[in-house]
């Protein structure tokens, strides 16, 4: 079971550090723009903002992979229960006030690793 928490970790952990490309060095073309369904003058508008966000994802992605290669098993628990948690509320929040498909994109997945890492304690 803790194979697959930490499997678990590192899928969420890629796709946090796609969220980072797409937000810091995509956002602006037209993968972005069709991504997150935005005009050329919204995206150039809030093109700071989203290299902030992916700023964050960033760390929520360093983190993930931190409790994977963390050697001492209490850490790599904690590690992923609060860095798991971290991005469930970011993909409620997300959920609630942008789109409903981040619910199951984002915040999913990392229930699933909770439930995982919790079996594998």
């Amino acid at each position: 079971m803790q194979i697959a928490a930490s499997a678990v970790a590192l899928v969420v952990a890629l796709l946090h550090l796609y969220f980072l490309v797409l937000e810091m060095f995509l956002w602006t073309t037209k993968r972005g723009l069709k991504t997150f369904g935005m005009t050329p003058e919204q995206a150039a508008q809030t093109a700071t903002l989203a290299k902030n966000q992916g700023l964050y994802n960033g760390f929520l992605s360093a983190g993930l992979v931190w409790s994977v290669v963390a050697g001492e098993p209490g850490m790599a628990f904690q590690l992923k229960l609060f860095f798991f948690g971290c991005v469930i509320v970011a993909g409620l929040y997300g959920a609630a006030t942008v789109s409903k498909r981040i619910l199951f994109v984002q915040a999913l997945p990392a229930a699933i690793g909770v439930v995982l890492a919790a079996l594998a304690r």
